[in-house]
């Protein structure tokens, strides 16, 4: 797995042993941040929940983004992503690391609202709670011109809305996902 575009661009990530975790492809990951890319600024506050090896909010590192929160449930992910943003020696000022679910994290009180959640949980993961908190917190959660992406496989649609978000895009690539919500 390696950083697509962007200062870290080339580098190599260390990636799980084990099926257990998912990384997102090089190329759904390449799709993403070509949708998002105009939007992407060094004020841009990122926020990658369900991490895994980090390679989503590094790639947003990469590309600019100020900050970025990496989220996931496991200790070895979370061990995982710190070893990888330790090889790439980014400075702890512009991230933050929380071994705890989504949902928890999602029902905390947050400083400033995120200008992008990604939310990449297992596949056989039930999204709604997850999309139940953002959907019914989309004021503390998202800032006005927020962007809640969630990777799901195809086969396993998700809500087009959940309280006050709306999916307004869906991208499908191979067997996965990408649907884009918004503040409705």
């Amino acid at each position: 797995m390696r950083i697509i575009a962007g200062a870290f661009r080339g580098r190599v990530l260390k990636s799980p042993a084990g099926d257990r975790t998912r990384p997102t492809s090089d190329r759904l990951r390449e799709t993403l941040f070509n949708i998002i890319a105009p939007r992407l600024s060094d004020s841009t506050r990122f926020l990658d929940l369900c991490a895994g090896t980090g390679a989503v909010g590094i790639e947003a590192l990469s590309r600019g983004v100020g900050f970025t929160a990496f989220v996931d449930k496991s200790r070895r992910a979370c061990a995982l992503i710190e070893e990888n943003l330790d090889l790439l020696a980014i400075e702890e000022s512009r991230t933050d690391l929380v071994c705890t679910t989504a949902e928890s994290y999602l029902g905390r009180e947050t400083v400033r609202p995120w200008d992008f959640i990604y939310f990449d949980p297992p596949y056989s993961h039930n999204y709604g709670p997850a999309l139940h908190a953002v959907g019914h917190r989309a004021e503390a959660l998202l800032s006005e011109d927020g962007v809640l992406v969630a990777e799901h496989h195809f086969k396993h649609p998700i809500p087009e809305m959940s309280g006050q978000i709306r999916r307004w895009r869906i991208v499908k690539q191979g067997e996965s996902c990408l649907s884009f919500f918004e503040r409705a």
